[in-house]
């Protein structure tokens, strides 16, 4: 029995942008506004990144203080996922006049 044998290709490796953000980090910046409580963002936090009740107080703070706050740095499509998971969150029940989710960017780690 003869087998058949298959020459390797030779196609030029092309190197595309996924290629060139691979292994780069992005950070997940949440927007401060006026429609959400500190409790909504301490509990948001909490239910999808893990945090302490300290730590997402500290980031409550921080985005009511400067108008954002990193949340988490990680490869894109996991920081694309976080700040899906965001905005997805719903609305605030506490707060009558909220229409929905909090507002979160992806952007480059070293743009921060």
């Amino acid at each position: 029995m003869q087998s058949a044998v298959t020459a390797p290709s030779t196609q030029p490796y092309i190197e595309n942008e996924t290629d060139q953000e691979r292994g780069s980090l992005f950070s997940v910046l949440l927007l401060d506004d006026d429609e959400h409580t500190y409790d909504y963002v301490i509990e948001m936090l909490q239910d999808l990144f893990f945090v302490s009740a300290e730590t997402a107080l500290r980031h409550a703070v921080e985005v009511d203080t400067t108008g954002r706050t990193v949340v988490i740095t990680c490869e894109r499509p996991e920081a694309e996922f976080a700040r899906d998971q965001i905005h997805a969150y719903g609305a605030d029940p506490r707060m009558p006049k909220c229409k929905g989710s909090m507002s979160a960017l992806v952007i480059p780690a070293n743009g921060q």
